[in-house]
């Protein structure tokens, strides 16, 4: 596996493209190209989860594809464990303010597509992924990666930035939803709400227009890629009602999707295995299912481009063939010296 870690930006150290290239074999694709993950860690746009990076890359690479995690902007640098002090008002960061992460998902995409020869990446076949605010970044990218918000920025053929799938894990998708729905929760969730707000948007209080703009359930179209959800129903910071709400929008404007709510699971599993706990707390044997179904779902737009039998087994068929014919010809040698030879013996002595 090549793994890589590529700065976004000459002057900063915190937004990075960590490669987890699969290396090519001729015992496999041989030279083929394989599809890729790029997957958005979450944090709530404070810090980017280390939970949801490398064990999710590892995940899906030992299911064949490239695997890429992105560190986009947060609030803290991008440091798992630089989570700022939330019961102060935070100043306000203009580095880490929308849509400076979304385009960074595009930037990265167009990187994953310069070294697309090297890497033996298949350029239209690569699906974003995210936890959380990762996958609300990820969900956000997939409904705009067509807009001039993306292309306009980097003087770039929008077809470079399209997605071919989502993979969205207990994400953010309705900001007016979770606005209302705040209001009236623990004092805690509602100070996380705002300290988030002022991370991303760079106020606490949002217009009703901004928090429409960063609401990707409401701006699903036509353009946006199949996606995979999942959730858990006693998830208490990001309510399941955000991906009810993703999985309507697309059932709506007729987009493929797959959506699984497991009924326990606090909201941040990961892999919900030991894989990615801190504590028993985030480990759920069912939840734990999401990421072989997503393997499943992935499969059916991903599978890869293989003959049905190896070189091998081809071989060893002919060999096979081969030997059964000359086994064939000793046997039937066999069995006509068997019936004639003592014949020709007495024609020979008879004359």
């Amino acid at each position: 596996m090549k793994t890589e870690v590529i700065k976004l930006y000459e002057n900063r150290e915190d937004v990075t493209l960590t490669t987890y290239v699969l290396q090519d074999s001729p015992e496999m694709l041989a030279g083929g190209k394989r599809p890729a993950i790029l997957i958005c860690p979450g944090g709530g746009y404070m810090s980017c989860s280390d939970r949801e990076a490398e064990p999710i890359a590892m995940k899906f690479a030992s299911m064949g594809y490239h695997t890429f995690v992105l560190r986009y902007s947060t609030y803290s640098g991008g440091k798992a464990d630089g989570f700022p002090d939330i019961s102060k008002p935070l100043e306000v960061k203009e580095a880490c303010l929308y849509p400076t992460q979304m385009r960074e998902i595009g930037k990265a995409m167009l990187i994953i597509r310069e070294h697309a020869e090297e890497w033996l990446v298949d350029v239209n076949r690569i699906a974003v992924c995210g936890f959380s605010a990762g996958a609300h970044n990820a969900a956000m990218y997939a409904t705009n990666w067509h807009t001039d918000t993306i292309s306009e920025y980097f003087h770039e053929d929008k077809e470079k930035f399209r997605p071919a799938a989502a993979i969205l894990g207990y994400t953010l998708s309705d900001y007016i939803f979770m606005r209302d729905n705040v209001k009236n929760e623990d004092p805690m969730n509602v100070q996380f709400f705002k300290a988030s707000n002022t991370a991303f948007l760079g106020t606490g209080e949002p217009s009703e227009e901004l928090l429409d703009e960063v609401s990707p359930a409401r701006h699903v179209t036509e353009n946006t890629p199949p996606m995979y959800l999942w959730a858990t129903a006693s998830d208490e910071l990001v309510p399941v009602q955000h991906s009810l709400r993703m999985a309507n929008a697309l059932a709506e404007h007729k987009i493929p999707f797959e959506l699984h709510v497991f009924e326990e699971g606090p909201h941040g599993l990961g892999l919900a295995t030991q894989a990615t706990a801190a504590a028993k707390s985030q480990m759920y044997s069912d939840a734990a299912k999401w990421a072989d179904m997503a393997g499943c779902w992935l499969e059916k737009r991903f599978a890869f481009d293989l003959p049905e039998k190896t070189p091998f087994e081809e071989m060893m068929e002919i060999s096979g063939l081969a030997s059964r014919r000359v086994a064939w010809f000793i046997r039937n040698c066999w069995i006509f010296s068997l019936k004639f030879i003592p014949v020709l013996d007495l024609m020979i002595l008879c004359n």
